[in-house]
């Protein structure tokens, strides 16, 4: 069996680090706390779990910080979280499982990453990420932010899922980093543009948000799932500016690189909607309802748009159409992923009312 470091990085993190190595101390060997900077209970709360609780001073740079974290390891893999991942009971024992049989000639594991969610509890954005690797490897992190390790060897991907309970709102730290980054004539990194383009756009700098999508789709080796993803950042963009025949133009173009995904498929289904050309309309939510998942495991997911938005929005189409029975259940199987939402609940008695009155 191998064993396994856990290693960290946290700056003020005492609302949410306790309950993260709770869900994993079973499973590591080692813990190593490496504190950027904090001014709260955080130290205090990590040396509960752990004696390596080390202290970096921060310069600006996750990636710096996190190689710091894994140069202290000491066990055969590391494995890394943020203060705010947590793993739930069934991906404890998947990992466990994957401790104990995991073959040492795999260099590194990948996992489900559930990052982003509802008001309802739904995921509605999974990833892929490297989550486990081999410290005789000795692999490095690369980026000042939204830093990735850079590996290669025999990659493992397991079904084991960490997930995101973020409890802090978000700051526009990253964005100062990467102008400061800019201010000082350094080049940004391919993965440094698309993130840079990414905060841009998260603090409604849509205009220049896409003047750095489109530098990084400009580039030579860009992954088709990156140009997916980037095309679907783009023309949302370009709908929170007015200008649809971009957003348009942005969507079809995606189709360049794989079948229509389904937030694309959406995206169309709702232009049509607007216009209250029904008929079309239901030929997009259809088609996003009905999409397989990509065949590519490490392709970006956005679930709402292959679960219960098409259906709702199917629902919606049916009833303009005055067919009652489909809206309904296109309305029930909306439910059925968000079964708390309360205007979906007051569609189906609506519908409920219409369907007696005709029998």
């Amino acid at each position: 069996m191998i064993t396994i470091s856990l290693c960290m990085i946290v700056k003020n993190e005492q609302d949410t680090l306790e309950r993260c190595l709770k869900s994993v101390q079973d499973i590591a060997d080692e813990i190593v706390i490496v504190d950027t900077g904090s001014t709260d209970q955080t130290k205090k709360i990590a040396e509960r779990f752990t004696p390596h609780v080390v202290d970096f001073e921060w310069i600006d740079d996750f990636a710096a910080a996190r190689n710091f974290s894994f140069a202290q390891a000491t066990m055969d893999y590391i494995l890394w979280l943020d203060a705010d991942d947590v793993l739930l009971t069934e991906d404890r024992q998947k990992l466990l499982q994957l401790k104990q049989s995991l073959n040492p000639l795999v260099d590194a594991v990948s996992m489900n990453y559930h990052c982003a969610f509802d008001d309802h509890g739904n995921v509605t954005l999974n990833v892929r990420r490297i989550r486990l690797v081999k410290r005789s490897n000795k692999y490095q992190w690369q980026g000042a932010v939204h830093e990735d390790l850079a590996v290669k060897g025999i990659i493992c991907d397991s079904d084991v899922v960490v997930t995101h309970k973020q409890m802090h709102g978000a700051t526009d730290r990253n964005l100062k980093i990467f102008e400061n980054l800019l201010r000082q004539g350094k080049k940004l990194t391919p993965r440094d543009l698309q993130h840079y383009a990414r905060e841009l756009h998260h603090h409604k700098m849509y205009e220049k948000a896409i003047e750095y999508y489109l530098k990084f789709m400009d580039l030579d080796d860009v992954t088709p799932e990156d140009k997916i993803f980037i095309c679907g950042k783009m023309a949302d963009c370009y709908y929170q500016l007015g200008d649809r025949d971009k957003e348009l133009a942005v969507t079809l173009k995606s189709f360049e690189y794989d079948v229509p995904r389904p937030e694309f498929c959406c995206r169309l289904g709702y232009r049509f909607l607007e216009k209250g050309e029904f008929h079309q309309a239901v030929f997009w939510y259809k088609l996003a309802a009905d999409s397989p998942l990509p065949s590519n495991s490490w392709a970006i997911v956005n679930q709402p748009s292959r679960t219960w938005l098409p259906h709702m929005q199917l629902g919606l189409c049916y009833y303009q159409l005055g067919d009652y029975e489909l809206s309904y259940r296109h309305n029930e199987i909306a439910h059925t992923y968000r079964p708390n939402d309360e205007q979906i609940a007051n569609n189906l008695r609506l519908l409920e009312e219409l369907l007696n009155q005709t029998v």
